[in-house]
């Protein structure tokens, strides 16, 4: 099924509430909300599962002796599946940050191949900064594979990665909410058809990938 556009989940939304349908998301002010409730209801469904459309490789490259590094980008959202050493081929592991605050305070902490990581704040714009242990005492490259929500929709032609019903469904329990009952539909019924709608695209999606939610003892 093709995805949505912003101001067709928009339209979506304002026929099942009865309204004209709009040429831009900021055709009026009452567009403008709904198109507001489009992105409040795609941060839900996003962060409800970890969908493979938001599925994302952030590279590093390390440098010797420098063991905190930005990832651009990433923001705050996002989500790690796993961190590979590319150059020393194996599955980097989390470290907590007590465990890593011992290691920094040896008289000489170790060099060679990271193996661990941590995330220790974030820069000026926002970004997830990452420690690195054993300090780099080369290159090497890192592979981080995350899920990484989408910046939210503001043109008409913003295409929507996660499936749009549920998030049409979010939209229109907020509208209907805002607004009191709608024509016999109260809120909280459209609340549950958001769920199961939410539900059913989540066990489609995890009927695919079911590798994806087994555990194996490394």
């Amino acid at each position: 099924m093709a995805s949505k556009n912003y101001i067709e989940l928009t339209n979506d939304v304002l026929v099942r509430l009865r309204e004209p349908e709009a040429s831009s998301v900021s055709d009026n002010a009452y567009t403008k909300l709904i198109a507001k409730y489009i992105n409040d209801s795609k941060r839900q469904v996003e962060d409800a599962y970890n969908w493979n459309a938001l599925s994302e490789t952030l590279s590093a490259v390390t440098s010797s002796e420098i063991f905190s590094y930005v990832l651009e980008g990433t923001g705050q959202r996002f989500r790690v599946v796993d961190v590979l050493n590319d150059t020393s081929n194996f599955i980097m592991k989390l470290a907590g940050t007590r465990w890593m605050d011992e290691q920094f305070l040896l008289t000489t902490p170790p060099r060679g191949a990271p193996m661990y990581f941590n995330f220790n704040g974030t820069d000026t714009n926002g970004d997830t900064l990452v420690d690195l242990f054993p300090i780099p005492d080369g290159v090497y490259n890192l592979r981080f594979n995350v899920i990484r929500p989408q910046v939210e929709l503001s043109e008409n032609s913003d295409k929507l990665l996660v499936p749009h019903e549920p998030v049409i469904l979010g939209a229109l329990a907020r509208a209907q909410a805002e607004r009191g009952e709608d024509g016999g539909v109260q809120s909280s019924e459209s609340y549950a058809l958001y769920k199961q709608s939410l539900a059913d695209a989540i066990a489609l999606e995890s009927a695919r990938y079911s590798e994806e939610e087994c555990w194996v003892s490394l």
